[in-house]
């Protein structure tokens, strides 16, 4: 059986604007050979397209269909399981509505519902029209009046739902706040815990085999995060290749508890290659 690769980005495909060596032509070999590859990442500010041309620049094979977001879970997840949602306030970024959007769900953005009750006086579950769902991600425009919106709403029954809760988000020169510091602010405004859907949580590797028809417990997910991408796998099942190329170093790798390791770690493009082919001979 062909393996199912899912493959986290910023660590692993690039670091910030620079792709790392060699990565992008492992994937394509190995898809060339029958594997299939899905690409899953928590960030919640862009949509698929942007990364397909990204990607296909650096040569790795894609197509939008195998770029699993947290923000494209999110709207699987609701378009799956919590069909009687069909009115969403999105707490984010562009490319977090258009994923939205995409499965058929209403989207207003919370900016639209802030300005209307700055303007009109109501309150958020008036100008965002009583919606079945909050969404949240990182926003980079976030107001009071935006928090106060979404709080409105959950406190009166709106489904919580979190992109993730990453607390940072790292840009090429700073570290900003993450969709998990706009999500603890609206958790405490609302007094409600959200649904997670992104790493650690298993929901986006679900979604992420899912978008191939396969369960994750085939997976092999390759990612660079220790408390993201392999205790995501750990909690559907799937092995792990922990990458060294990202945020994770040997000495950190080497505390791993034994209960919890990855099947292998790897420095660089030419470990991974090694390891997966003994991972699809063995």
């Amino acid at each position: 059986m062909s393996l199912l690769l899912l493959v986290d980005l910023d660590g692993v495909l690039y670091r910030g604007a620079d792709p790392v060596p060699g990565m992008a032509a492992v994937l394509a070999s190995r898809a060339a050979g029958g594997d299939e590859v899905v690409y899953v990442t928590n960030n919640s500010m862009h949509y698929r397209a942007d990364y397909v041309s990204r990607l296909a620049e650096m040569g790795a094979p894609v197509g939008a269909d195998r770029i699993v977001s947290a923000p494209r879970a999110t709207a699987l997840y609701l378009r799956e399981h919590e069909p009687e949602v069909r009115r969403v306030l999105a707490v984010g970024a562009s490319g977090l509505d258009r994923e939205l959007r995409d499965v058929g769900l209403e989207v207003v953005n919370a900016g639209f519902a802030a300005e209307r009750m700055a303007r009109e006086g109501i309150d958020g579950v008036a100008a965002a029209g009583a919606p079945d769902a909050v969404v949240a991600g990182v926003d980079p425009q976030l107001t009071y009046l935006r928090i106060a919106a979404a709080a409105d709403c959950v406190r009166a029954g709106a489904r919580f739902i979190a992109t993730n809760r990453d607390p940072i988000y790292p840009t090429e020169r700073w570290l900003r706040p993450g969709a998990g510091s706009i999500i603890a602010a609206i958790e405490v405004a609302s007094g409600v815990t959200p649904l997670v859907i992104g790493k650690p949580q298993p929901l986006l590797m679900q979604e992420a085999a899912g978008a191939v028809g396969r369960p994750p417990t085939e997976a092999i997910v390759i990612g660079d995060g220790i408390g993201t991408d392999l205790a995501a796998a750990n909690a559907v099942g799937a092995r792990t290749v922990l990458m060294l190329t990202g945020v994770t170093n040997r000495a950190a790798a080497d505390e791993i508890p034994p209960s919890q390791r990855p099947v292998a770690i790897a420095e660089d493009a030419k470990d991974l290659a090694q390891v997966l082919e003994g991972l699809a001979a063995g």
